[in-house]
């Protein structure tokens, strides 16, 4: 599995809340709506999730496993602090 395309909308303002993020593998398959948070640690990716009727969030698509979490949200994360401002300014404007 690879990640061919990532495509990240900064989001405008004080909140958690920092960007929405599409991900594409192999050329063939996308997530979106996985959103970046600043957390107590830093940085971390949440996978698109839909509230239950208990009030809960549950994920809607999600790795199986740590590493492979791991390993998406290194390469994301990466490309977000590698951004232009140029291009965080541009995806402002679009979102």
């Amino acid at each position: 599995m690879e990640i061919t395309d990532i495509r990240i909308r900064k989001i405008d303002g004080t909140g958690k809340m920092k960007a929405i993020v599409s991900v594409t593998f192999d050329d063939m398959f996308v997530i979106h709506d996985m959103k970046i948070i600043e957390g107590a640690s830093g940085l971390f990716i949440a996978m698109p999730s839909r509230k239950t009727p208990s009030g809960e969030y549950k994920d809607i698509a999600h790795p199986i496993n740590s590493d492979t979490r791991e390993m998406i949200q290194q390469i994301i994360l990466k490309e977000y602090e590698n951004m232009p401002e140029e291009e965080m300014a541009a995806a402002r404007e679009d979102f």
